[in-house]
């Protein structure tokens, strides 16, 4: 009996980095997710502001959270916002890996 206590413990000490590795790539794929969002609702502030008249980086930047300032790329082509957002990792390659991007169009004016 002993020794299949020892088998068990074993066998989690084992299992364990698999386990972790899995949650991490789930709280990953949650949290790429959740940059689609964002990315999304900040593509549309853009097209919305220039649709107004006003400046379409300045809606983009206010609409993400402050996290998100250093991985974001804005690019305004006609009456096209285009959003590519980085998702928070604490692996920077696989961010860069699993970077999202959203638009939205506006008629100006």
């Amino acid at each position: 009996m002993a020794r299949e206590g020892g088998q068990s413990t074993v066998e989690l000490v084992a299992a364990l980095p698999a386990l972790l590795l899995a949650g991490l790539l789930a709280l990953q794929l949650l949290a790429a997710g959740y940059a689609l969002t964002l990315a999304d609702g900040a593509a549309e502030a853009g097209a919305l502001a220039l649709a107004s008249g006003r400046p379409a980086m300045r809606a983009v930047r206010g609409a993400l959270p402050g996290w998100a300032e250093d991985d974001v790329d804005v690019s305004v082509v006609g009456g096209r916002v285009t959003v590519r957002l980085l998702p928070p990792s604490p692996i920077p390659s696989l961010a860069a890996r699993l970077a999202v991007t959203s638009s939205a169009a506006a008629r100006p004016k």
